[in-house]
């Protein structure tokens, strides 16, 4: 039966429900404390110092426009069943951090004006940026973890062509593709780190490092990526989770080519070009291509991309073999 799932319901759930929760939240919490409220709150939306005024109700509905379209409209995709995993993952994460920002930002603006009759006089810390952002990705993550892959799958009804490459012994390969270790920790320190202690030096805060720390945590999980050619597939790893899977009976055939990740994916890393043509292009030089009865393709730039070809194949034509004997049909 080809049933494809629309909605996944832990994307629904953290990506959908959750920012709707924190944006009621600051609602509530904005009612319950308006007894002890100034008639009129001081804002603060590019300084720490006040720069506007508004009645409590005016400013949480704001607060709560913002939850919901800037960091409900990031996180929404991964309720998205048929999207790439990938991408749902990404989007979940950088929607959460967003409303993790907006929501601390707004119980410390408040919390600072309880029982405070000149509001102007207030001051907002900038430590609920960091802890903001940290607190909505590691909630982004662990909705990231529960995503599924609801994507339809098709199995392929005939083995890959003779004359594509073939194992003598085929086994298992994987690989990491993209920046290695030291190349990762290398860019993390030049997008997170030095930027963190340079920001937190000017402001002689710590906050800095809850922001860009994460943000380039982000940044390295899209150039580095683990690639697993086995006798179930072939399965791509980013952020510790697989986010890309093609099982054996999927796959119709896999060649090898030379790519050139600018000129034929327009880009670097994950890519995607045209409907159902996807890589994993970290490098100019030799890639599988992988092709699925689904139509699907799947290109990853590898220094072993001539031995993963050849064992997918194998793969293929045993799970054929096998099949033909359990069936007796050709």
């Amino acid at each position: 039966m080809n049933f494809t799932r629309v909605v996944d319901p832990a994307g629904a759930l953290f990506g959908l429900l959750l920012p709707v929760v924190a944006a009621l939240s600051g609602i509530l919490l904005t009612k319950t404390w308006e007894p002890r409220l100034p008639a009129e709150i001081s804002t603060y939306w590019t300084t720490t110092s006040p720069n506007g005024f508004a009645t409590p109700t005016s400013s949480a509905w704001t607060f709560a426009l913002m939850t919901v379209l800037f960091g409900g409209g990031c996180s929404a995709i991964s309720a998205l069943a048929p999207a790439m995993l990938m991408m749902r993952r990404m989007m979940l994460v950088v929607g959460l951090s967003v409303v993790g920002l907006i929501l601390t930002v707004q119980v410390v603006m408040l919390s600072i004006q309880l029982d405070v009759f000149d509001p102007t006089d207030t001051e907002l810390p900038l430590w609920p940026l960091g802890l903001g952002v940290v607190l909505g990705a590691a909630v982004g993550v662990t909705g990231a973890a529960v995503l599924r892959d609801y994507r339809r799958r098709v199995s392929a009804t005939h083995p890959p062509d003779p004359r594509l490459p073939r194992a003598t012994t085929p086994g298992a390969v994987a690989d990491t593709v993209g920046f290695g270790t030291v190349g990762s920790l290398v860019l993390l320190a030049l997008l997170g780190i030095a930027p963190a202690i340079a920001v937190s030096l000017l402001v002689d805060g710590w906050w800095p490092a809850a922001v860009f720390v994460p943000l380039g945590l982000l940044i390295v999980s899209r150039v580095r990526f683990q690639v697993v050619v086995d006798q179930s597939g072939i399965r791509v790893v980013n952020m510790g989770m697989t986010a890309l899977r093609y099982g054996i009976d999927e796959i119709e055939g896999a060649r090898v080519d030379l790519i050139k990740p600018f000129d034929d994916f327009g880009g670097w890393g994950f890519a995607v070009k045209g409907p159902r043509n996807f890589g994993v292009v970290t490098k100019t030089g030799s890639a599988v291509i992988v092709t699925t009865a689904c139509g699907d393709r799947l290109t990853v730039t590898s220094a072993r991309a001539e031995e993963m070809a050849g064992f997918l194949n194998s793969f293929a034509d045993s799970r054929f073999r096998h099949d033909h004997d359990r069936t007796g049909n050709p």
